[in-house]
């Protein structure tokens, strides 16, 4: 990995123009399409201010890096963090404590004195 996978970054993969629009849309999660509309209607509202804070962030910011996300699991984990760190944090415990409670129930089943199991076990030899 070659960069923070919290940043803000340009996606040229996805761009039209310069890319902000898509990599606005890359880290909220908002539909690319949803994020350009948006930026349009923005600009013909304020009578062309959004293109001065357009073209602001395509200088400051950097190009997204290629290979950030290994696959779209790692991705869309990404993009909840960014969205919600705690919820992120809360799934993922979650997700722990179902892992620890089915080990400590194998754990369980195979150091109880299960006779049917014993059984089981003999017969494969």
């Amino acid at each position: 990995m070659s960069g923070s996978r919290t940043k803000f970054y340009l996606d040229k993969q996805n761009a039209k123009w310069l890319g902000v629009c898509a990599g606005i849309a890359d880290y909220t999660g908002i539909d690319p399409l949803l994020v350009r509309v948006g930026a349009v209607l923005l600009t013909l509202a304020t009578t062309g201010n959004v293109i001065i804070a357009y073209l602001v962030i395509a200088w400051l910011a950097s190009a997204k890096p290629t290979g950030l996300y290994e696959t779209k699991e790692d991705e869309q984990f990404w993009r909840g963090v960014r969205a919600n760190p705690q919820r992120t944090t809360r799934d993922v415990r979650s997700k722990f404590r179902d892992i620890d409670r089915r080990l400590a129930d194998i754990e369980t089943m195979y150091t109880s004195r299960n006779t049917r199991l014993a059984e089981e076990i003999e017969n494969l030899r």
